[in-house]
């Protein structure tokens, strides 16, 4: 087994070391309970020997969460991180599935609010009307394997934009470029707007008519259904316009796009991940891989 501190630096796992430890008191007591509730269920009641008896993790807690980090920072295959453990391959993959969706469950961080997680949509736009934060939305495309031949809904998955077999998140940062939110995972095939749309994005702007969020033109429709709270770039004027009214719009659409640069940036963030670059494994397992990146990267962001 590879010295468990060169496996917990910084350059594997992606975070800090002291921010390894809060993750540690975090999440140890939810693992547990996981742990314990699956023993129940298998007993079929309460445990008949004394607490501590029986046999003992070959991984411990702590490997499993940085065996996790570094399979989600590098995408190192579980043989590998099985070698580097020392411990059997499944051992790794079912560490890297509980610790994974423990890190999914967290939601994002929140800057200046130690201990508060937005987790959904609704949480996001009650902070951003709250603090009277401008919000910016966007999705992005994640390649994926294609399925197999024969199977129903094949060509959901195809991107029209990226001519690939991808899936689509939605993100949304605010004017610092900090990840507040990221689900939605839909077939790339589904269009931006939709796929907003299905996790319920018109009745936040409908409970919260304060926020504004800034959008790029994949969400025009978006625009005509929520005026004043979805803002994209101005139409273009007629070709027969005054000189000083393509001046006025160039300008104005500088502006939008300088200030919606930000949750681009955060989209770059999640993107250093390299399962995230190119997801290789199992599709039902992107959303809480994503969902337990964007958690991290926001974690990063507030305590820098």
């Amino acid at each position: 087994m590879v010295n468990r501190h060169i496996l917990a630096h910084q350059l594997f796992t992606g975070i800090s070391p002291q921010h390894l430890a809060c993750f540690v008191e975090e999440l140890a007591a939810p693992w547990q309970a996981a742990v314990e509730g699956r023993r129940h269920e298998a007993r079929g009641g309460a445990r008949k020997r004394e607490a501590g008896a029986g046999a003992r993790h070959r991984l411990v807690f702590v490997d499993r969460l940085v065996v996790t980090l570094i399979h989600l920072r590098h995408d190192l295959p579980h043989s590998v991180l099985a070698l580097l453990s020392g411990v059997d391959r499944s051992t790794v993959t079912r560490a890297i599935g509980e610790i994974r969706r423990l890190l999914a469950e967290r939601g994002c961080a929140v800057p200046d609010r130690p201990g508060l997680r937005l987790r959904t949509l609704a949480d996001v736009f009650a902070y951003a009307q709250a603090e009277g934060i401008e919000l910016r939305l966007d999705a992005t495309e994640v390649q994926v394997r294609r399925p197999l031949a024969g199977c129903g809904g094949r060509r959901a998955f195809v991107s029209g934009k990226k001519k690939q077999n991808t899936m689509k998140a939605t993100v949304v940062a605010d004017h610092q470029g900090r990840t507040l939110w990221a689900d939605a995972l839909r077939p790339g095939r589904m269009h931006d707007a939709t796929a907003a749309r299905n996790e319920g994005i018109g009745t936040c702007f409908q409970h919260f008519p304060d926020v504004e969020v800034l959008l790029d033109d994949g969400y025009l429709g978006l625009r005509r259904d929520h005026p004043g709270q979805a803002i994209t770039q101005p139409k273009r004027p007629n070709k027969i316009a005054l000189p000083h009214v393509h001046a006025a719009r160039e300008e104005a659409r500088h502006r939008h796009s300088s200030k919606r640069i930000t949750v681009e940036h955060a989209l770059a963030d999640h993107k250093r991940w390299k399962q995230l670059t190119r997801w290789t494994h199992r599709r039902d397992v992107l959303p809480d891989t994503y969902r337990a990146i964007a958690g991290l990267v926001s974690d990063r962001s507030t305590t820098a």
